[in-house]
């Protein structure tokens, strides 16, 4: 009993094995972020706000170099959107995640790396955002990965680390509002290296 055990089990972490994508190259990706940057502050005498997630997308394009060790740029544009109230903060950006990740067992691995954000654009309820502290600004990403032969998913989490405000003046022209535009946010991807 215990060796037909073993023998399943060798049979099984072989399989997988055999199927991980093991190869190097570059590819393209896609997917859903689930965002919420960070808080509103309608005014200074006001207290903050906290954004309702909502959902965006990615696509872009990555090299992966390395087999059971391997780091893995990527080049990506992220639409995100964030509710607060009644409005919402649009925000498109181009993101460079830079990961080094490891394989567990078979097509399972962890990652972990900074990733770099520019601002393109950004709006707050058909207001156009030109105000924002740094178009670049920094993060880390960490997630988890399963990858079959040249296709792979991966579930990572994404903040930004760097202080950034987007700042416009109210209706009234008097008070300045600002929104933090760090992201905060869950990010499935689909990739397939070519």
């Amino acid at each position: 009993m215990k060796n037909s055990f073993f023998i399943t089990l060798i049979l099984v972490l072989t399989t997988t094995t055999t199927f991980a994508q093991s190869a190097s190259g570059f590819g393209f990706k896609a997917g859903l972020n689930y965002n919420a940057n960070g808080d509103y502050f309608e005014s200074i005498s006001t207290n903050a706000e906290n954004p309702d997630r909502n959902i965006g997308f990615h696509i872009g394009v990555f090299g992966k170099f390395g087999k059971k060790l391997y780091i893995k740029p990527e080049i990506v544009y992220t639409s995100t959107k964030s509710d607060y109230a009644n409005e919402e903060f649009k925000m498109q950006k181009i993101d460079i995640p830079v990961l080094v990740g490891i394989k567990v067992i078979g097509p399972l691995s962890v990652f972990a790396g900074p990733s770099f954000q520019y601002i393109l654009d950004s709006e707050f309820e058909g207001i156009s955002i030109n105000d924002i502290e740094k178009d670049l600004s920094f993060g880390l990403n960490f997630g988890i990965g399963l990858n079959l032969n040249k296709i792979g998913i991966d579930v990572r989490y994404e903040r930004g680390l760097s202080n950034n405000e987007a700042s416009f003046l109210n209706n009234n022209n008097i008070d300045t509002s600002r929104i933090d535009t760090r992201p905060d946010q869950i990010i499935l991807s689909l990739s397939f290296i070519l």
